[in-house]
């Protein structure tokens, strides 16, 4: 294990090594990278500032509250516990709301609860769709998001119900 730390260490030295033998200059190739890389930031500021407000908007209009309350007996139907909808429902918009929420989860039920067990599998099988798609879709001239995002929100959501399934049974 002491040997995997050395890896990236070692790669950089050895690309290093391999610049100075052909006498390439670093320095300027990298800011010649970064120069290729503030338009890039350019271009996607506007997208992630859109996703980063409307995630606040949701939970600070109540908006994601009344849809935990309203989906709840749809999710313990399909088997989620109605503990962890409000997760379910953060995910695909913020990250870091949802870390916090998985950790409130977990302090709340105990690490070895079924509901924390499902906050879990949730957690980690899904991804934060908004923000992957907004990055994604920055650099596309063609902006048709409608299908992508379904496909990524159906595949969160069926993930979800798999995993609470599988949390069940074992």
């Amino acid at each position: 294990m002491k040997y995997l730390a050395l890896l990236i260490p070692a790669l950089f030295l050895a690309l290093f090594a391999y610049a100075v033998v052909r006498r390439i200059r670093l320095y300027d190739c990298f800011t010649e990278g970064v120069k290729e890389a503030v338009p890039l930031i350019l271009s996607l500021f506007p997208y992630l500032a859109a996703v980063l407000m409307l995630s606040e908007l949701f939970e600070r209009s109540g908006l994601s509250a009344a849809l935990t309350n309203f989906l709840s007996p749809a999710f313990r139907f399909l088997g989620i516990p109605p503990e962890i909808s409000k997760l379910v429902l953060l995910k695909p918009f913020s990250g870091s709301g949802s870390t916090a929420l998985l950790s409130e989860l977990l302090r709340t039920y105990g690490a070895d609860s079924y509901i924390a067990r499902c906050a879990c599998v949730s957690y980690g099988s899904s991804e934060t769709v908004f923000y992957i798609s907004a990055v994604y879709f920055a650099g596309t001239a063609r902006k048709n998001l409608f299908k992508p995002v379904a496909v990524s929100l159906a595949a969160n959501f069926l993930s979800v119900i798999l995993g609470c399934f599988l949390c069940r049974i074992m």
